[in-house]
């Protein structure tokens, strides 16, 4: 028996076979839900699993737009260093204009759209506001954005493959604009997607936020990460653990690393003025992952789904200004 305040979804920690069932129906645990909840959390077969797509080639930068130090060679430097009194406004506007072009590309998405049309939106929306696409030959990565795909965790190449009703769809923006990198990413909906999916995405934007609002000068970066683990662990969800945030401003990834789980080592302080990311990689199953032969997408090891969201902040005497965060 069912009632308006039965879970959707089963708990973080199932019951024992022979306890209640979570659903409230009074029946053991073992006659109710666990052959569904067994089969909902078993590996994903590999004939299910996204397939790479044809990548086509690298889009053109028009040669009046200012480029970053990897631009041609695919290899980062020490980057340029602008004018210091103008760094907080130039990555305002570095932001803001990431912002911009992931809601254009976010609101591109539907069923039989391809993750190639999505890049080729997103290079033009960058162009347009003069900045270029941090992530084009970045350690030769290919595109202009980076769109991750139901099991894919991050750096998902755009390829020909068709998105499908159903699927989530992380799109990662950075552009590099007044000298500054600004960057930030979402993982959307796809058509109509399920319940679990659903409640995956919003708690991975829940724990961006929880992560966020731990920030505070001269506590150590590892309460950011204490504040995404509780909160995922509540659902049962893993938090990746080999990649993480990072510090970002003339360089496209600086110090701090920003772990998403709660780790004891990572005792950097916190400090007034930095600019980095909180950007929690969530999973459905696994936290291991696989690398393919692209040299570039990670997926869930399980082929369970994954989400992630990210911002860009700034770190003031108070907490924490989210710069990649558009108001009204």
């Amino acid at each position: 028996m069912s009632t308006s305040n039965t879970p959707v979804l089963p708990p973080a920690k199932l019951p024992g076979p022979n306890e209640p069932c979570w659903c409230g129906s009074g029946t053991k645990y073992k006659k109710c839900h666990r052959g569904e909840d067994s089969q909902a959390r078993a590996p994903v077969p590999a004939s299910r699993r996204v397939k790479p797509g044809v990548v086509s080639p690298r889009r053109p930068v028009p040669p009046h737009i200012p480029r970053p130090d990897y631009a041609e060679t695919g290899r980062p430097g020490p980057g340029v260093k602008g004018d210091p009194a103008t760094r907080l406004e130039r990555m305002r506007r570095a932001c803001r204009a990431a912002a911009e072009v992931l809601q254009v590309t976010g609101a591109a998405l539907r069923p039989g759209v391809t993750t190639d049309a999505i890049d080729a939106i997103a290079h033009e929306e960058y162009i347009r506001r003069g900045g270029y696409p941090s992530t084009l030959n970045y350690h030769g990565f290919p595109k202009s954005l980076c769109t991750s795909v139901n099991e894919v965790i991050l750096h998902g190449i755009p390829d020909s493959r068709p998105l499908e009703d159903g699927d989530i769809v992380n799109l990662d923006i950075t552009i590099y604009l007044d000298g500054m990198h600004g960057d930030c990413s979402a993982t959307f909906p796809v058509g109509k997607i399920d319940a679990a999916s659903e409640q995956l995405l919003r708690v991975t934007r829940e724990c961006m936020m929880l992560g966020i609002e731990a920030v505070r000068p001269g506590l150590p970066i590892n309460v950011i990460g204490r504040a995404i683990e509780a909160h995922a662990s509540r659902y049962g969800y893993g938090v990746v653990r080999a990649y993480c945030g990072h510090g970002i401003g003339e360089v496209f990834h600086l110090e701090p690393q920003v772990c998403h789980y709660f780790d004891p080592r990572a005792t950097d302080i916190i400090e007034e003025g930095m600019f980095f990311t909180v950007e929690p990689m969530l999973t459905m199953g696994s936290i291991q992952h696989q690398d393919w032969d692209d040299d570039w997408t990670v997926v869930t090891a399980d082929g369970r789904r994954s989400a992630q969201f990210e911002h860009t902040i700034h770190v003031t005497r108070d907490g924490a200004e989210i710069l990649t965060r558009l108001e009204g």
